[in-house]
């Protein structure tokens, strides 16, 4: 969640009224912003916002902007006038399997200080970070505008081939050095692994501007106080948010005092002016605000508070070309909630009186849990998301019905898990150094597909390591589990490449194979870097839980 630091006279400033410390930090809530503090000796106002689906707040301009419209100082989308700049990044189609979309524009007439360059920094950092997933999805790049020629190239050359002194360095290096050498390389080397070509962004000098999405030039990427007029460009993977985060930065550089210019991005087979500002509409009616916030508005009401919260509003509502986050009628309903207040929603009488009551399948999977931890096993937590490496490499095994994220922050949490057992083979791999016999067990959700379904189950895997493990032994956490939930079962002969040919076994019940058991082949613990015997078994209690109950009954 971004923290965001900036001066309050600054803010008040923008905002055109004086602010105190307590105004600031209530005015704050309504972006979902959490008043972190006030350093008085620095000026110095600390906000937390928890809602990253608005990137625009991440700024002193964009927390002026919305008071501004709370406290009606503001009506409406903020103006923001675009002038046509004649200015030209013309893109190569050798970048369009490596970083395909740029947009820019050119910022000038307003010099800058060391404070607004701290903030202009302060911006840009957080939508490389949080909205951009780590420079992947969106980097963004400023620049001495005066030290350029254009039009500028986006294209991408061999890694050797060119040379330039990055950002804060004094020797000049290629762009494979760059990332085996300088820290932001180092850093972020992983959003152009696996390709051979590097994205690279030149003037019509050859002057460098940058090496996308890595770092600046140390001579036009570089900004100093006193500078007039800036070049401001975005790099990504996702146009759209390659887009919104130009119109997010230009909203920002006009309402700072900057005339904005557009620039022309010319792909090989269109052309789009940047900033493009969306003109996104959506149809909300009094019906669906009723039906939310139990609010019966008229429509002049609704319009004011939509006007508040910076919409524009015909007989559609019209949405600010720097937000994308709003998909559904109900995201426009709750900003007039917000807009209207929680708190003055009246609040209604109980009509009906209930007890609350624990869900019996959750009675159920603790019951299992219990049991587990009474016969000596320690429970474990896991994040839900792993990689195919845990889950199917390293078992020996393929993949059998994966969820994979489109747009990962990293390969370590790429996809769901859908089994468990590897996720506490890997767990054993990292405690190699603790004493054993080791006894863990897990239970959670896993998510497997099956053709067009997407299915979720309620699972448990159990683990043993010793030197003495073996099949005898997870048998028998397998029958006291299944005995203590009274529960009739077989167990039949299988193959399963995880575990040891022959020493593997399906456990049936009522016709349903509910677990897998047996002893882990010695492939897997060599994966593993394991050097005892492993046993486990990995039980569907979703499954489990549907043929116990029929058998009850």
């Amino acid at each position: 969640m971004p923290t965001i630091n900036f001066s309050l006279k600054d803010l008040q400033n923008l905002v055109g009224k004086k602010l105190t410390v307590e105004e600031v930090s209530e005015l704050a809530e309504y972006g979902k912003g959490e008043f972190e503090g006030y350093n008085k000796e620095e000026d110095e106002v600390s906000i937390e916002f928890g809602d990253t689906n608005l990137p625009y707040l991440w700024s002193v301009e964009g927390v002026a902007r919305l008071f501004k419209g709370i406290l009606g100082l503001q009506k409406g989308i903020p103006k923001i006038e675009i002038n046509k700049g004649g200015y030209k990044v013309i893109v190569d189609s050798s970048v369009s399997k490596i970083r395909p979309y740029i947009s820019a524009f050119v910022a000038k007439g307003h010099k800058v200080d060391d404070y607004l360059i701290k903030q202009m920094v302060q911006l840009q950092e957080k939508l490389c970070e949080s909205f951009g997933r780590r420079r992947l999805k969106v980097a963004i790049g400023v620049y001495s505008y005066d030290k350029i020629k254009f039009p500028v190239y986006y294209k991408a050359t061999n890694p050797e081939s060119i040379k330039f002194v990055p950002l804060e360095f004094k020797k000049e290096m290629t762009q494979q050095e760059i990332l085996e050498e300088h820290p932001k390389g180092k850093e972020y080397a992983w959003t152009l692994e696996g390709f051979k070509k590097y994205p690279i962004l030149v003037d019509s000098d050859d002057e460098v501007l940058s090496f996308p999405p890595i770092i600046n030039s140390n001579f036009t990427g570089k900004v100093t106080e006193g500078e007039e007029h800036l070049f401001i460009e975005a790099t990504g993977n996702d146009l759209e948010a390659n887009l919104l985060a130009m119109n997010i930065m230009a909203q920002a550089f006009y309402e700072r005092g900057f005339d904005i210019y557009s620039v022309d991005i010319d792909y090989e087979n269109k052309k789009v002016t940047t900033p493009f500002l969306f003109k996104d509409k959506i149809k909300v009616t009094n019906d669906q605000i009723k039906s939310l916030l139990g609010l019966e508005l008229k429509n002049a009401e609704v319009k004011r508070l939509l006007e508040k919260a910076q919409y524009d509003v015909t007989s559609n509502v019209q949405i600010p070309p720097y937000r994308k986050d709003i998909l559904h009628p109900y995201d426009v309903v709750e900003d007039i909630g917000i807009m209207y207040g929680y708190n003055n929603i009246k609040v209604q009488e109980l009509t009906s009186y209930t007890i609350g009551e624990t869900y019996p399948m959750v009675r159920f999977r603790d019951k299992v849990r219990d049991l587990l931890v009474g016969l000596g096993f320690q429970e474990v937590f896991s994040p839900i998301l792993t990689n195919k490496n845990v889950l199917y490499d390293r078992m020996n095994i393929k993949d059998f019905g994966t969820i994979e994220l489109e747009n990962y922050m990293s390969k370590t949490y790429s996809c769901l898990r859908t089994w468990i057992l590897p996720i506490l083979m890997k767990f054993l791999s990292k405690n190699k150094h603790v004493e054993y016999p080791q006894k863990m067990f897990e239970q959670g959700l896993v998510t497997v597909r099956k053709g067009d379904d997407v299915i979720d189950y309620e699972r448990v895997a159990v683990v043993s390591a010793n030197d003495k493990a073996d099949y005898t032994e997870i048998r028998q956490v397998l029958d006291f589990i299944l005995r203590s939930l009274d529960v009739d079962y077989t167990v039949e002969e299988t193959d399963h490449d995880s575990f040891i040919p022959g020493r593997v076994g399906r456990v049936v019940v009522r016709g349903k194979k509910v677990a897998y058991i047996g002893e882990i082949d010695p492939k897997v613990l060599v994966n593993h870097e394991l050097g005892v015997p492993v046993v486990g078994l990995e039980l569907n209690l979703s499954d489990l839980f549907e043929v116990a109950k029929k058998e009850r009954t």
